[in-house]
């Protein structure tokens, strides 16, 4: 932790809440209708500034200081927020940032005590489920009066940030997860990028020969796992089936679930061993050092990746096809953002700064700094982005639905408590399927009835 005014969010005690929610989810043709720039995501302009009096609304001068609990733990993302703080200030009048920097697994899992307990003015957060539940519960601030002066929004990505009628969320930036790669390794070992399953595991076989790993992979944190299972349920099942089983409509004992986790256990076959002792850090570093030729991840893993000619040998693929009859059109490009606390200690002050981060101009700051993410406002200059940044505004633009990711589009008690533990007990011991998916299932009940 880079504050001690980040620490309440380690030693808060539990208090139980009502985790009753809305289930939601977006296709992507939904998400850009309206849409006129190539990256076809919703504009963000421009919003007034607040009032410093309880219950500011926008519209009124703000001042004062404004605190910001961040997740962004990492130094590439730190960087562009720290140069987002600067940019603002140096433009807003009487309203100062301080930053509070938590280590992203933790600010995570404790975002319940957080909420409950004395979190900051903004706070950064995701949309999906997880804005909508804590909306539900009254734990974050309604910005509905920030919005209402937001203009070009799209229905889909409006709604993405409202629960209820109301809006609590500001969409920020955006990116896709895929199986990245290095485009001078394929050219040199002559391999190519391949659409089916069956090409894939051709592939993996003589990148198996040449020495290297075919698929680097991690789960020390818990979260990257679920990106696979993610991606093979979108590619068996479909994306109706996988928003259907995320918002606990369909048993986990399901035969189509359990082929998920059987073609799962096919794929550890190629992918790096011990996952569950290494970081997502560590399974990018392997891909950079040409140690692993592949690593489904998002693309945030390129930070790993020394800015300039490093980075610009990076590419990526969307997961190949399993099923004809599904396809592969189904990506996962989660939406980050911002949030507001309940009763923050400066409302204006936090409106204001949430307007700002609404602009095109603040994303543009954050996109610079940070190229393994794009902007969510069509107004963002796109011009200077880098061929990968481009290249995902069109594998968002052409994908014809889009999940946010499994933690992010399932309760979050059910993500944390139930499938983290469940996916590295897989991941470790991955014969014993069926008694693991009759234990998701239970507790699943348990959850999702409470």
């Amino acid at each position: 932790m880079s504050d001690p005014k980040s620490e309440p969010l380690a030693r808060l005690t539990p208090r139980p809440i009502d985790t009753s929610f809305v289930s939601r989810s977006f296709s992507r043709r939904t998400l850009l209708e309206g849409s006129l720039s190539v990256a076809a995501l919703a504009a963000l302009t421009a919003c007034g500034s607040g009032t410093s009096t309880s219950g500011a609304t926008a519209g009124s001068p703000a001042s004062g200081k404004v605190t910001w609990g961040s997740n962004q733990s990492d130094a590439v993302p730190k960087k562009a927020y720290a140069e987002i703080v600067r940019a603002y200030q140096a433009q807003s009048k009487g309203v100062t940032v301080k930053t509070n920097t938590v280590d992203h697994n933790s600010f995570q899992e404790n975002i319940n005590n957080y909420l409950q307990g004395s979190p900051d003015d903004v706070f950064t957060w995701f949309a999906g489920y997880r804005m909508s539940f804590f909306a539900d519960q009254g734990l974050v601030g309604d910005i509905s009066d920030v919005w209402s002066k937001v203009a070009g929004m799209s229905p889909a990505l409006k709604a993405a940030a409202t629960s209820k009628g109301k809006q609590y969320f500001i969409p920020f930036t955006t990116y896709p997860w895929a199986v990245f790669y290095r485009p001078s390794v394929f050219k040199a070992k002559g391999y190519q990028v391949p659409k089916t399953m069956d090409e894939f595991y051709t592939l993996s076989a003589q990148i198996k020969k040449d020495g290297m790993v075919p698929m680097a992979f991690a789960d020390k944190d818990g979260w990257p796992g679920m990106g696979t299972f993610d991606q093979l349920n979108l590619r068996i099942n479909g994306y109706a089936y996988h928003v259907s089983l995320m918002a606990g409509k369909e048993s986990w004992t399901d035969p189509r679930v359990k082929k998920v986790f059987d073609a799962w256990r096919k794929l550890l076959e190629v992918s790096q061993p011990n996952s569950l002792g290494r970081t997502w850090q560590e399974s990018a570093q392997s891909v950079q050092k040409k140690q692993s030729a592949m690593l489904l991840q998002g693309m945030f893993m390129g930070q790993q990746f020394t800015e300039g000619p490093d980075r610009d040998d990076l590419d990526f693929f969307g997961f190949p096809e399993m099923d004809t009859n599904i396809g592969s059109d189904a990506i996962e490009a989660p939406i980050d953002g911002f949030m507001m606390a309940k009763s923050p200690k400066n409302q204006a002050g936090a409106k204001n700064f949430l307007a700002y981060l609404a602009t095109p101009a603040a994303q543009q700051v954050s996109v610079k700094a940070d190229t393994t993410v794009i902007a969510a406002s069509n107004k963002a200059d796109t011009s200077a982005y880098t061929p990968l940044q481009k290249k995902a505004v069109k594998f968002i633009a052409e994908a014809k639905n889009m999940s946010q990711f499994m933690d992010r589009d399932t309760r979050p008690d059910f993500a944390s408590t139930v499938m983290i533990p469940a996916i590295q007990t897989f991941i470790g011991k991955p014969n014993d399927v069926d008694a693991l998916l009759k234990s998701i299932e239970n507790q699943k009940k348990s959850i999702f009835t409470a």
